[in-house]
């Protein structure tokens, strides 16, 4: 009897396909087993890529006369333990003589193509291979899908995309990090690590924060006037000098301030102009991960976890690992009854009343077959018996709601705008002095009514905006205005704000460039830094090997991170535009337009000419250690080393007295240091600890001498006195359930795997 073999990539996935397969299953634990099917799964990445001393045991030792390490066929290995029980099971499972079809059922996309291509390569199968192809988890699509299974060849290009992704990955990060990490030895402790993805995307950053850093704050002053037209009308201007509203001096503006108060100017202009504004597209993962990190705070790994629960879990999103904004024109006639299932539920019941009661539905930026390759944009599904909001924990509501809205949201009009320009002219002291006012009234709320913001709403998009819009009153040019409160106020220029994670997943899907327009960032998007699906893993990986660290919302890049970008200087390996055009390569070979040969040649030559230029350009280097200043005990210059602060040389001993740069999972910067020598506490609490359950917390340090005399950094805060555990911070994470591994491509690529020192 024939038996067809299913390989999930989750048991949790695994189980939902074994509940529509028509008959009975038996529970192995490992797999599932039926009459006529049997259903196994990957656990994530079973099998990955060999390490170099696979190949050889003489690249256990780095040598740069060994660089570059290119093999002729890579090695693959399976990654650990848990995983070779599982790869076990399923390479028995692939010898049965009964099974004669295998389907691939990982994530349909690139990654999850290559979690399989591994596995069934490692396995040694020759059996032959359909692929199913899910957009969402409901029953239906289950149905749907393994009623139209494709041939496993029809994704050989898909197979060949992901593969030149990982080796890429492998050649580039490994070669270049042992590079680097073996010139830079004296300078830094442990790896340096770099790779195809992470390091222009850390340049990015760092980029950033040199600007930040050398950014000088210049003072200005403003000055601002409360005018009252006749019958108590009153509204707010602020003076201009010609364009600007910035004084360059006190004296300045308290002459304005002077000469103006007490005065009746005269409104010498008003213009009114309308303004529409066109419903945002529809989501994929990294618009989703960068509205919800605006919204709530939410890292892109957050985001990415209750965007999966709410598709393999809840069945209510569909599949969220999606590159494109648009649905393909055979999902037209699902419109209408997704926005009936949304619209059971009161909050939605309004907006999905509109669409379906729309005759004919505006479908001209919602549908393009051209722009869906995978999988189309991010919706909620026509789930059987609704969906399970009740369920859901609460960042699933928040992101099912998103989705749920932004739906809804692209049938409805555009949001129409009365915008409001008034000039005020104050006459005195043989001057014309000017006040600018801006105002801003929603007329229609369009698109914006479905997430509850009415005409007339009060919005500044802006806090730090020159001129804050304002709900005016009725006025008309011509009529006087009394002067009734005028000051001024000193303010300093500011610097560019530091990347949160949404402004950096929306730079690297745009290789660095500033657009945040829709359409042209869909232009752009095959050329961007990774993908949607690893950029959360991305972000991660630099954090983890310390090159950045959270402050609230904000990136901020280490010494650490910054002196690797100052080494490499503007070596093409910095270049986002340079990955995007890889990007770009590996989309084009996904489509059969570009060929894996040619894309791996290039990559080879590139890596070669990467290990030269890291050997000449690093060769001697040796990043110059800060000088503290005396040391609080004895006197002696306190110098940096790669492990510490220390008042310690090999010509003079010192006191011992010493600072550790390692702290509950973070490398304490210089400026801390500088602080505890100085004052003993810092004043505001650090950024970027790690219990040991690994959450991220904040908290104010202090230097503390034991009763030995040795000095130590201890947290100054009361839970700490108290011998309590750190408080937990916003961005906890939901833990997976027991048996369940990270998502396939949450998992690190070969680029970005930790290098042994």
């Amino acid at each position: 009897m024939s038996t067809t073999l299913v390989i999930a990539e989750k048991p949790s996935v695994g189980r939902d396909l074994a509940g529509v397969l028509p008959g009975a299953f038996v529970n192995h634990k490992e797999y599932l087993e039926g009459s006529d099917h049997i259903v196994t799964w990957a656990v994530g990445h079973l099998v990955q890529l060999a390490d170099p001393d696979d190949y050889d045991e003489k690249f256990k030792k780095w040598k740069m006369a060994d660089l570059p390490i290119v093999p002729e066929h890579f090695k693959l290995v399976v990654r650990d333990e848990r995983s070779k029980k599982q790869m076990n099971v399923v390479k028995r499972l692939l010898a049965r003589d009964d099974v004669d079809t295998v389907v691939n059922a990982c994530d349909a996309g690139r990654e999850g193509e290559l979690i399989f291509a591994y596995l069934y390569e490692k396995a040694g199968s020759k059996k032959p291979v359909k692929r199913l192809w899910l957009n969402s988890m409901t029953k239906r699509a289950i149905e749907e899908a393994f009623g139209s299974l494709r041939e496993g060849a029809e994704l050989a290009s898909l197979e060949a995309a992901a593969r030149s992704r990982s080796e890429a990955d492998w050649i580039v990060g490994m070669n270049a990090t042992r590079a680097a990490t073996i010139r830079l030895r004296s300078s830094f402790d442990g790896a340096v690590s770099l790779g195809r993805v992470q390091t222009p995307t850390l340049a990015i950053l760092a980029r950033r924060e040199e600007e930040i850093r050398a950014f000088v704050p210049e003072p200005y002053w403003i000055v601002d006037a409360l005018f009252e037209a006749p019958g108590e009308r009153r509204y707010e201007g602020r003076y201009h000098l010609g364009s600007t509203p910035r004084l360059k001096s006190a004296e300045e503006a308290a002459a304005v301030v002077a000469v103006c108060e007490g005065q009746t100017g005269e409104i010498t202009k008003l213009e009114k102009s309308k303004r529409t504004e066109r419903p945002p597209l529809l989501y994929d993962l990294t618009s989703l991960q960068r509205d919800a990190n605006s919204r709530y705070g939410f890292t892109a790994r957050r985001t990415l976890a209750a965007a999966q629960r709410c598709y393999e879990e809840h069945k209510a999103l569909t599949y969220p690992r999606t590159n494109s904004r648009y649905l393909t024109g055979d999902m037209v006639g699902e419109i209408k009854p997704i926005a009936s299932l949304v619209g059971s539920q009161r909050e939605y019941a309004k907006a999905a009343e509109y669409v379906l009661g729309l005759d004919v539905l505006p479908l001209g930026r919602v549908v393009n077959d051209a722009k869906v390759t995978d999988h189309h944009a991010i919706v909620p599904t026509r789930a059987e018996g609704g969906h399970p909001v009740e369920k859901m924990n609460d960042d699933d509501k928040k992101i099912y709601d998103l989705a749920v809205r932004r739906f809804l949201a692209i049938f409805h009009p555009d949001a129409v705008f009365e915008n409001t320009r008034v000039e005020t002219t104050v006459a005195a002291a043989d001057a014309q002095h000017v006040f600018r006012t801006r105002g801003k009234v929603m007329l229609v709320s369009g698109w914006r009514g479905v997430y509850g913001e009415l005409p007339d709403a009060d919005r500044s998009e802006d806090e730090d905006e020159e001129e804050r819009d304002q709900q005016l009153p009725k006025l008309e040019r011509g009529e006087p205005a009394e002067v009734r409160e005028i000051g001024s106020e000193e303010k300093v220029t500011k610097p560019p704000r530091r990347y949160s994670e949404g402004a950096l997943l929306g730079a690297m899907e745009t290789a660095g460039k500033l657009v945040e327009e829709d359409e042209l960032r869909e232009a752009m998007k095959d050329s961007g830094i990774g993908t949607p699906a690893t950029r959360a893993a991305i972000i991660e990986r630099l954090l983890a090997v310390g090159y950045i660290e959270r402050d609230g919302r904000a990136l901020v890049v280490t010494e650490k991170g910054l002196n690797v970008i100052r080494l490499l200087g503007e070596h093409a390996l910095t270049s986002p535009s340079l990955t995007g055009d890889w990007e770009h390569r590996l989309a084009r070979i996904e489509h059969g337009e570009d060929s894996r040969e040619a894309f791996m040649g290039d990559i080879v030559k590139f890596t070669e000419s990467t290990v030269s230029e890291l050997d000449t350009k690093l060769h001697g280097v040796r990043i110059p250690r800060a000088n503290l200043g005396p040391c609080p005990v004895c006197g002696h210059d306190i110098i940096e080393n790669r492990k510490g602060y220390s008042c310690w040389a090999r010509d003079d001993p010192g006191c011992g007295f010493v600072i550790w740069k390692a702290k509950a999972g973070k490398q304490l910067p210089l400026a801390v240091a500088r602080e505890l020598i100085a004052t003993g506490r810092t004043e505001k609490p650090v950024t970027g600890f790690k219990s040991r359950a690994g959450k991220s917390f904040r908290a104010k340090l202090a230097l503390e001498q034991s009763d030995e005399g040795k000095w130590r950094v201890e947290f100054n805060e009361a839970w700490a006195k108290e011998g309590a555990k750190p408080p937990e911070a916003d961005e906890a994470q939901p833990a997976p359930a027991d048996g369940e591994p990270a998502a396939a491509d949450e998992q690190p690529a070969a680029d970005e795997q930790p290098a042994a020192a």
